[in-house]
């Protein structure tokens, strides 16, 4: 079976990368883990710290437990560089846990995509520092960042 496109596809321009990373970024603030999914391949392969999982019902199963454990999360990503059908991100989110402690997670990620702009491999380094609420710099609703919130390198991240 062959996936519907999901635009914008590659070859991807500089304005169609930022494009798609500010779709994925809206995405992932839904904390939908199967909204998120449809994004990846059905045999998408990722590397997220210390997990690997493959295809989307990993991808969902990894989610849930994610945004079970990150309350609260607020992320920003940011294209850094691009190719053909490759994407370099870079990103921090925000999240507290069960106990009330605050965290900004920074990392990078490597994406490749498809022919229908799926993406197929993801790969992510992540580093997780603690922070108190007073330094929390996401404070918008939860759901997506609003057009008028500064991005990462407006903010000095």
């Amino acid at each position: 079976m062959t996936e519907a496109p999901r635009p914008p596809l590659p070859p991807f321009t500089r304005e169609t990368a930022i494009q798609k990373v500010r779709m994925a970024e809206d995405a992932w603030n839904t904390r939908d883990p199967e909204r998120v999914a449809l994004a990846y391949t059905p045999d998408s392969r990722w590397r997220n710290r210390a997990e690997f999982p493959v295809g989307r019902a990993e991808i969902i199963a990894f989610l849930t437990r994610k945004w079970a454990r990150e309350i609260e999360y607020r992320l920003i990503k940011e294209m850094w560089a691009f190719t053909d059908n490759r994407i370099a991100v870079r990103f921090a989110y925000e999240w507290r846990d069960d106990s009330g402690s605050w965290f900004r997670s920074h990392g990078n990620e490597n994406w490749e995509f498809d022919e229908n702009g799926l993406m197929r491999l993801r790969f992510a380094s992540i580093n997780d520092q603690p922070i108190t609420e007073a330094d929390r710099k996401y404070r918008w609703p939860l759901g997506p960042r609003p057009a008028d919130h500064p991005g990462l390198s407006a903010l000095g991240l």
